[in-house]
C-alpha cells in the first residue's frame, strides 16, 4: 500500500518549482454545513487556481494519506460522515483503510511530506482556556515545532488562551509573523489585543523569511498571523457577548475535556444567526490569497 498519494497535478508542479498551496480538509468535513461545504471547497480551489498556484487539499482517502483530491475524494470528505484526524490518528487510518479529514497538525504534517512549503487554514489551534488543570493543548502547536512550513491562518479562535497559545510557540521556537501589521488576530477579529515582534510587509518578506529559516538549520514551521480585514471581521461587542453566553452554556451543561470547544463553536454558530460562520468563510478566503501569493514569491525566490 503506498504511504502518500499526491496527486499527477501536485506532483507535476512541485517537480516544476511552481508555487502550490496545502489546503486542510476538516473545513469542508466537520467545519461547514452542507452543500456549503462543498460549495466552499470548490471556491478555495478556484481562488488558487486563479492566482497560477495549484490547490493541494490533504485527506486520508481509504487508508492513504492524499494531497491533492479527485473528485471522489471530496465527495469522501464532503458527502460522507468521517473521521477528524490528527497527526496521532494517522497509523490508525492507514492500518484500517479508513477515511478521515485532516487537522492542521495532520495536514501539516502530510504537505510536507510531500514537499508543500505553505498551508492555508481558517485559525490554529492552540491552548485551551483552563489548560493548567487539564493540559488541553492541540497537536498543531507540537507538531509545527517540527514540521517545516508555513501556515498562514487568522491567528487562533478567540475561545482559546491566546497568551498561553503565543507563550508556547515562542517556547517551541516557532517563529509568529505578522501579515502587515504586528496585531495578532482572534480569528473573527482582528485584533487580540496582543501585539507580535514581528510583521512582514509583503509575501515576498515572507518568502525571504522562509529561505533564512531553512539556512538557520531549523525544522520548525512558520505562522503567518493573517487578520481578516475589519470591515469583515465579526462586531466585537456582538463577539463579545455571544463568547460569555457560549462559555456560560458550556459550564451549565457541564462539559469537559476535547468536548468544549465543539460544544462552543456550535454554540456560537447557532447564537450569531451564522455571522461567525460567514466571517469564518471570509477569513478563509483571506488566508488562501494571501498563501497564494507567499507560494508564487517562493516558488520565484526558489527557483
Amino acid at each position: 500500500m503506498p504511504t502518500l498519494n499526491i496527486a499527477p497535478e501536485v506532483a507535476l508542479a512541485l517537480a516544476d518549482n511552481r508555487p502550490v498551496v496545502a489546503l486542510e480538509s476538516t473545513i469542508i468535513s466537520h467545519g461547514l454545513p452542507r452543500p456549503r461545504n462543498r460549495e466552499a471547497a470548490l471556491e478555495f480551489d478556484h481562488i488558487l487556481r486563479d492566482k497560477g498556484v495549484v490547490p493541494a487539499t490533504v485527506a486520508v482517502i481509504d487508508g492513504i494519506p492524499t494531497v491533492g483530491l479527485d473528485a471522489t475524494g471530496l465527495a469522501t470528505i464532503a458527502d460522507d460522515d468521517i473521521a477528524k484526524a490528527s497527526v496521532r490518528d494517522l497509523p490508525i487510518l492507514l492500518a484500517k483503510g479508513a477515511s478521515g479529514a485532516t487537522t492542521v497538525a495532520a495536514t501539516a504534517h502530510i504537505a510536507a511530506r510531500a514537499g508543500i512549503r505553505v498551508f492555508a487554514t481558517g485559525g490554529l489551534g492552540g491552548v485551551h482556556r483552563g489548560a493548567s488543570d487539564t493540559f488541553d493543548e492541540s497537536a498543531d502547536l507540537s507538531t509545527l515545532a517540527v514540521t517545516n512550513i508555513a501556515v498562514v491562518s487568522a491567528g487562533v479562535k478567540s475561545v482559546l488562551d491566546i497568551a498561553a497559545t503565543l507563550e508556547r510557540l515562542e517556547t517551541l521556537s516557532v517563529p509568529v509573523i505578522g501579515f502587515q501589521t504586528t496585531a495578532f488576530p482572534a480569528f473573527w477579529l482582528s485584533d487580540s489585543g496582543f501585539t507580535l515582534d514581528w510583521s512582514a510587509a509583503d509575501a515576498e518578506e515572507v518568502a525571504a523569511i522562509m529561505k533564512a529559516h531553512d539556512d538557520t538549520g531549523h525544522g520548525q514551521g512558520i505562522v503567518v498571523a493573517n487578520p481578516v480585514p475589519r470591515d469583515q471581521q465579526w462586531d466585537p461587542a456582538e463577539h463579545d457577548h455571544v463568547l460569555s453566553e457560549a462559555f456560560r452554556a458550556a459550564e451549565q451543561a457541564g462539559v469537559r475535556g476535547k468536548a468544549v470547544t465543539p460544544f462552543l463553536l456550535g454554540f456560537i454558530v447557532e447564537a450569531s444567526g451564522g455571522r461567525s460562520l460567514e466571517v469564518n468563510l471570509d477569513l478563509a478566503r483571506n488566508n488562501i490569497r494571501v498563501a497564494g501569493d507567499i507560494a508564487a514569491a517562493w516558488s520565484r525566490l526558489s527557483a
